[in-house]
């Protein structure tokens, strides 16, 4: 992240964000490459707040996986521009297989996933992030974007091991001492 007067783009998204009521705790994880995990993910307002807090500090956008069947015309053109990743779901394994090798490619890929893996309740979090993680070698943040208190931050590093259950099992677990709150409460499940 460089020290000069951010964009007017930025600007406009640090002023967007503050006008919507959040508050940024910190800037960006600081790596190239680095997976965030995004909770709790209720709501697709989510990715419009973790969008404006990323582009405020006019640094690597943050990329983010979305289902293919939001990418129609006009809505795909704006979605891919604000760092949307068509994803099928009907095909995890070439899914992981994809956002694997675009992120070896090189240059700065912060790569964003809803551990939940839907704007639904889940009981148990989808391990998807772990392998990508693994495979690339890259560092995992804890985001959070808490819709009670209106903060939105990348979070801390969090570090793995071989277990991909038990490290999910263990951030789920730390994800529930933080008490967030999505912005459709009832989507969000904890233990």
């Amino acid at each position: 992240m460089s020290m000069e007067k951010p964009c007017l783009w930025a600007r406009f998204c640090g002023w967007l964000l503050k006008r919507m009521g959040w508050t940024s705790d910190g800037g960006p994880a600081p790596e190239e490459r680095c997976i965030l995990l995004g909770v709790p993910h209720t709501s697709i307002w989510d990715f419009i707040v973790s969008y404006l807090f990323y582009r405020q500090f006019d640094g690597p956008r943050a990329r983010v996986m979305i289902k293919k069947e939001f990418f129609f015309w006009p809505l795909g053109g704006i979605i891919r521009k604000m760092g949307g990743i068509p994803t099928d779901r009907s095909n995890p394994t070439s899914m992981i297989k994809s956002v694997i090798d675009e992120m070896e490619n090189g240059g700065a890929f912060h790569l964003a996933i809803a551990l939940e893996g839907s704007r639904k309740p889940v009981k148990r979090w989808k391990t998807g992030y772990h392998l990508i993680a693994r495979a690339t070698n890259v560092p995992v943040y804890m985001a959070y974007f808490d819709w009670g208190t209106k903060h939105v931050g990348a979070g801390k590093k969090i570090e793995l091991t071989d277990d991909a259950r038990a490290d999910t099992d263990r951030i789920q677990a730390l994800y529930e001492e933080m008490h967030l709150v999505g912005k459709h409460p009832e989507g969000y499940i904890t233990h």
